[in-house]
């Protein structure tokens, strides 16, 4: 039962989405248990490339909810950076011909109308942008909303910050994997049972990531969260070769894209380090993290094709990721109506670093009974009960 050392809220996972929850919650005066069966940041965070993006996003649920997110990064740069390495480096998408810049002239102008800056570049105009870049291309677009965090310390230092304005009211617990959610006599959150013992809350938060099904089904509902497998090509250091974000049209249509299926789209970004991080492909293949040749072989294909210096720079490593996919494409969050208590902020994709305040914000507005930020009857968690 809870004693007066009971934490308000318990945040299961330690990834990004989880320490965003766990700091505003903080804000808001709850105090707070992260819990992790591993470290911090050692999921679908940790094999991010940390992107804050709104140039690949629909106008829609998703766009409003990055738009937000943005805003609140650049407002906790101010309080962490430059220890989480935030870049407001703008992203630049490029076309190969006229039809594929007349496809991008008509996404942006919607995004436009959704509150997204946009500048259309021409062909002869690019490399005054990226240097490096391929002649031939005939266009593209700068997003200079666009930036980028590092995202392991993004997430560590937000559980530090959120401990600090916390006054002590968080405590994070790793290597403590969650075993089962308690429930009252009429089906309400208690709490959670870990490997180490029983810890009581009146709420749960679900930030597992890619484990976000696992721990719904603990509480006994279903979230139909799914691992989409991605690699990343990682280069020797250079210098700033690469000075924004730089893709092809066609990633958009990769990441909105269903299919099961291997996508890969040429995504490639400097980092303040030096090294050149080349991306992105999907796939679901469940927890496999096989190396796979043919992979790193489309990417780095379709990488130097878009900047042919590439071609003679050395590939030092690679990993491997899993976004945690939901088949709407938008992530759940808030409370769960089936099990009283219970909230979920899982399920944002490949788009969890970039999400990651809105979605917790949402969370402390949802505890603290404030007004929230925007609409997330989209993100009911709720919605696939049926389907």
């Amino acid at each position: 039962m809870p004693t007066r050392s009971s934490p308000d809220l318990i945040v299961v996972g330690a990834g990004v989405v989880g320490a965003a929850c766990a700091y505003y919650a903080a804000r808001s005066g709850l105090s707070v248990t992260v819990l992790d069966r591993g470290p911090v940041a050692g999921g679908t965070t940790g094999a991010g490339e940390g992107n804050l993006l709104v140039s690949d996003k629909e106008p829609g649920p998703e766009l409003d909810l990055a738009l937000l997110s943005t805003r609140l990064w650049q407002a906790l740069s101010g309080a962490l950076s430059p220890r989480i390495e935030y870049e407001t480096k703008g992203g630049l998408v490029v076309a190969s011909d006229e039809t594929g810049m007349a496809a991008l002239r008509d996404f942006a102008d919607r995004q436009e109308r959704a509150g997204v800056t946009t500048e259309e570049v021409t062909g002869d105009r690019l490399r005054d942008l990226e240097p490096h870049l391929a002649p031939d291309l005939a266009g593209g677009f700068h997003y200079p909303q666009d930036a980028q965090v590092q995202p392991a310390l993004a997430a560590a230092h937000l559980l530090r910050a959120a401990d600090e304005q916390g006054s002590g009211r968080v405590r994070l617990r790793l290597g403590e994997e969650v075993t089962g959610v308690l429930t009252g006599a009429h089906g309400e959150v208690r709490g959670v049972r870990t490997v180490g013992g029983e810890l009581h809350a009146p709420y749960v938060v679900n930030a597992a990531g890619v484990w976000g099904g696992e721990v719904a089904r603990l509480a006994g509902v279903d979230l139909p969260v799914l691992p989409r497998r991605g690699f990343v090509l990682v280069t020797e250091p250079l210098p700033r070769v690469v000075r924004r974000k730089v893709y092809a049209a066609d990633y958009v249509a990769d990441v909105a894209s269903g299919s099961a299926a291997l996508q890969t789209s040429a995504v490639v970004e400097g980092t303040p380090a030096g090294p050149v991080l080349i991306g992105a492909s999907r796939e679901r293949v469940g927890f496999d993290r096989t190396l796979s040749v043919e992979v790193l072989r489309r990417l780095a294909a379709q990488a130097t094709r878009l900047f042919p210096v590439l071609a003679r720079i050395r590939a030092m490593r690679t990993y491997a990721g899993f976004r945690p996919y939901l088949p709407d494409h938008l992530p759940a969050i808030g409370l769960d109506p089936r099990v009283p208590g219970l909230l979920h902020a899982c399920g944002h994709e490949g788009a969890g670093i970039g999400l990651a305040p809105g979605t917790g914000l949402i969370v402390a507005r949802i505890l603290s009974g404030e007004e929230l930020p925007l609409d997330i009857e989209p993100f009911r968690p709720e919605r696939f009960d049926g389907v």
